[in-house]
């Protein structure tokens, strides 16, 4: 019988009295948290480490860069195709820019950064060494240090430059909240933690998550999009891991497993009633909320539309066709398919640029936006600009 988890009585609001209309040059950079979703490249400065993470090695990167970058896929990942639909630049890793972000200037901080950090959760690593989960990996940094690199980046050029300028940068940026959270639910998941724990860990990662929010507002942030997690049910790390006989618990029109993607809508739902309450305190906010899941399971539900013939399947994977938590893409006995646009799934956990793109513009061209976030060509079309 599959775990339940508590049923939700509040009415998810999926629709606001406002929406977000973005003019191509409207924002001049894009600021980033996150994990692995988004990592694109400050876990890859660490690759000189006695025991570099996987990522570090190819066939990570082999699509779109022919090198491995850090990213999580095999090519772009979803922050890629926001930037480049906003007509901006790939967003940089916090450490490649000077030394880790000392001695940036108010000109390369205007260009935005990214501090997401592949294996990065919501909550303090502390949490989870005080209740006995060792599967954290020692690369791991939380929210609140991206947080703390955000700020002493932001202390050191305001410092140096009028006060107009920041807040000129914060009202023209894009702010990025994520996705965040996934990996606090991997490493209890992953360590056979029971459904009671792992409910009880949502209002936490939520909170935290909140948290870093509003003080992002109270810096003078004017747009901030969060996304939500995704159907963590049809992610072939955790169809392997908790694979049954009962057909009863798989959703018959995509095979993932149902208790596990009622889980991540708990989340989602939990994320979302926090930003409403958000909206509340500051209506002057551009809060967007962006639906990673259902983006994901507009693909999964009829993949074929989208040029899918591997739904399940992962790309990347052992020479004996296993694949499990810590990933092993990246070391020598990993076979990698012939064409992994083919693929939904690149390792298990992460998907392929394919996917991340198809979702990517579906965000972008307001499918899966909460208010509907649309972006319009400088000559006032409705298209959404090309993602090659």
């Amino acid at each position: 019988m599959a775990p339940s988890i508590p049923l939700l009585h509040l009415a998810i609001a999926f629709a606001f009295a406002f929406s977000v209309h973005c003019v191509v040059g409207r924002y001049t950079s894009i600021f980033n948290f996150g994990d692995s979703l988004s990592d694109t490249g400050n876990l890859y400065y660490t690759c000189s480490s006695p025991n570099p993470a996987h990522v570090c090695f190819l066939p990570y990167g082999e699509t779109f860069f022919h090198r491995p970058t850090g990213r999580f896929s095999d090519g772009r990942v979803i922050l890629d195709f926001i930037a480049t639909s906003l007509g901006l630049p790939l967003v940089r890793p916090y450490r490649s820019v000077g030394l880790g972000g000392e001695g940036i200037s108010a000109q390369d901080f205007g260009k935005g950064l990214n501090f997401a950090v592949g294996g990065a959760t919501a909550l303090d690593v502390s949490y989870f060494e005080e209740r006995g989960i060792h599967n954290v990996p020692s690369h791991a940094v939380s929210l609140r240090i991206q947080l703390h690199w955000f700020n002493k980046t932001y202390s050191s050029v305001c410092a140096s430059s009028p006060s107009s300028r920041c807040r000129d940068i914060f009202k023209n940026s894009l702010f990025m909240m994520g996705e965040i959270g996934g990996n606090d639910y991997n490493y209890f998941f992953f360590d056979n933690r029971n459904i009671t724990e792992l409910t009880s860990l949502v209002p936490l990662v939520v909170k935290q998550i909140g948290s870093v929010i509003m003080e992002l507002i109270e810096l003078g942030v004017d747009t901030i999009m969060v996304p939500g997690n995704l159907p963590i049910g049809c992610l072939p790390i955790y169809l392997q891991v908790y694979a049954t006989s009962n057909r009863g618990q798989y959703d018959p029109q995509n095979g993932c497993l149902k208790w596990l993607n009622q889980f991540s809508k708990y989340h989602n739902e939990q994320l979302q009633q926090e930003l409403k309450r958000i909206r509340a305190l500051h209506p002057h906010v551009h809060l967007i909320y962006a639906d990673y899941f259902n983006a994901v399971m507009h693909i999964l539900n009829a993949p074929k539309n989208f040029g899918f013939t591997n739904l399940h399947q992962v790309c990347c994977v052992d020479e004996n066709r296993s694949y499990y938590f810590p990933m092993p893409c990246g070391l020598p006995s990993t076979i990698v398919c012939d064409d992994p646009s083919k693929y939904v799934s690149w390792d298990g956990l992460h998907l392929t640029e394919a996917a991340y793109k198809l979702i990517a513009t579906s965000l972008m061209q307001g499918s899966f936006m909460t208010p509907q976030f649309s972006i319009l060509q400088q000559n006032s079309s409705t298209k959404l600009l090309q993602l090659q």
